[in-house]
């Protein structure tokens, strides 16, 4: 089979890359196998790409290790920072066929997909801001000693991303990653390879030397399980549901006792208080909800609304909800595509049934939309009680629960009664009730009259069940260095 493929989408033609990207070339996989990749939106194949198995993981772990210790090595700081803004100059310059990638791929509308792009390149650039600012401290324990500390890079880090975002969080987990001196063997979702694969041609283009990024097509089961479990990765990050996050972490404890970061599920509460400018909070409401299909891990998906304007709240919801454009992502007015995959748009659909079966009252949507396409429609239950599955888990798409509430105070407590803590938000025009539910509520990010709104400078990341560690910002810096204490003895002669 061959290692590219001519595409062409409704708004241009490219070249797509099909193989494995290890060191700095695209490959074959060892077993020779390939699987297709599904456009969401008519349901058919888009290409083959060449599948990565433990053996091919084993090939990119090698060439990491050589890169690490060999001429990545070798490369100074402010030359990694100029390697990364370089990369993100190449994703701006070639913003329209990512977007274009995206939208055929995931199904995201093209619009929301050249944001994507941008934030992607915004975060490489920061991180390559960051490379040169790496320090330590010189600490004085006492005159006859120099004591200090190094920041150095944990090593070969497998990371594993979603199908979500799958630009914006290869971005998220390089950025930091090569900005400290690690290398990586990355593999994407297997529903969204594309937009990586074209990403690694460009890490070629831009300089990296061979082995430092590697870009592995794969399924969880196979390929994600051989990173986990890898007796010569020393740390894995992944972005996913929940239930993986575990099985990664028993992987790495069973294997070498890797590091391991983890950004997780959701189940996250929205709150609108009686001093909500309502029409300001049901547009951030609805963005919250429906902002990429539902399939957002931070979606404020329990929307807790005080029982003073619980009415007029559902009235102006329902309105504006019904009108999101649903349809085809290269449609310049698409709010919502399609869901990734068959298998999520049933398993959507389940929990429609199950809330319907459960007994809330279905305020709108509630089924499929059109005839072709993994699409369903806006969904807003209302009516629920704490105990339904829709309450409690995450469904991960357009579909939400609405539950009245009397008082601030019950608002914080059902808020808090998940084992989530990805997210949250609150909306108020009172600056002290902001801070006061904000410092009370249980989650890594409050959003106080505004939701989603997540930018590189900002760390992001979940408590609970919602993950450990964080990314962006500062603090996915410490992710990705261990810190080596260096005390020398001065002699007095």
């Amino acid at each position: 089979m061959a290692l590219s493929q001519t595409v062409e989408t409704p708004v241009l033609t490219y070249e797509q890359p099909l193989g494995l990207f290890i060191n700095n070339e695209f490959v074959k996989g060892v077993d020779g196998k390939t699987f297709e990749t599904i456009n969401p939106h008519n349901e058919k194949p888009i290409v083959a790409v060449h599948e990565g198995t433990a053996d091919d993981v084993n090939i990119a772990v090698k060439a990491a290790r050589t890169a690490l210790n060999g001429e990545w090595k070798q490369i100074t700081p402010s030359e990694r920072g100029r390697l990364l803004t370089r990369l993100a100059d190449f994703l701006e310059r070639d913003i329209d066929t990512l977007a274009a990638i995206e939208a055929l791929d995931n199904g995201k509308g093209v619009s929301m997909a050249k944001g994507d792009v941008t934030a992607s390149a915004g975060c490489l650039r920061y991180y390559g801001g960051w490379a040169d600012k790496i320090y330590g401290q010189t600490i004085d324990t006492d005159t006859n000693s120099l004591t200090y500390t190094r920041h150095e890079p944990v090593g070969v880090c497998g990371q594993i991303i979603p199908w979500n975002f799958p630009l914006l969080m290869f971005a998220w987990k390089i950025g930091p990653a090569l900005a400290t001196g690690n290398t990586i063997v990355m593999k994407t979702a297997e529903q969204t390879p594309l937009s990586g694969l074209y990403v690694a041609k460009l890490i070629k283009e831009a300089g990296f030397p061979p082995g430092v990024v590697n870009v592995i097509s794969g399924f969880g089961r196979t390929a994600g399980a051989a990173i986990a479990s890898h007796m010569d990765i020393d740390k894995v990050a992944f972005t996913g549901s929940t239930l993986v996050g575990r099985q990664i972490m028993k992987s790495a404890a069973d294997s070498n006792l890797k590091k391991v970061t983890l950004e997780l599920g959701g189940k996250s509460p929205n709150i609108v208080l009686p001093d909500a400018n309502l029409e300001e909070a049901i547009e951030w409401v609805n963005l919250g909800i429906f902002f990429n299909h539902g399939q957002c891990c931070c979606a404020g998906s329990r929307i807790l609304v005080h029982e003073a304007v619980y009415d007029k709240f559902l009235e102006l919801f329902k309105k504006r909800a019904e009108q999101n454009k649903v349809g085809d992502p290269f449609h310049s007015e698409t709010f919502q595509g399609p869901q990734v995959s068959q298998i999520q748009y049933d398993r959507i659909m389940g929990y429609i049934q199950d809330g319907k079966g459960a007994g809330a009252t279905v305020v709108t949507g509630g089924d499929r939309h059109g005839s072709e396409g993994y699409y369903i429609q806006p969904t807003i239950f209302a009516d629920v009680t704490e105990n339904m599955t829709i309450v409690k888990e995450e469904i991960f798409g357009p579909v939400c629960t609405v539950q009245k509430v009397q008082s601030e105070e019950e608002a914080i407590q059902v808020a808090n009664d998940t084992n989530y803590g990805l997210a949250a938000a609150v909306h108020t025009t009172n600056i002290n009730t902001a801070i006061r539910v904000s410092n009370a509520v249980k989650a890594g990010t409050v959003w106080v009259n505004n939701y989603n709104t997540l930018h590189y400078q900002m760390p992001f990341g979940g408590f609970k069940e919602s993950g450990i560690g964080r990314e962006l910002g500062s603090y996915a810096l410490e992710n990705y260095t261990e810190v080596k204490t260096v005390r020398i003895h001065l002699s007095k002669s």
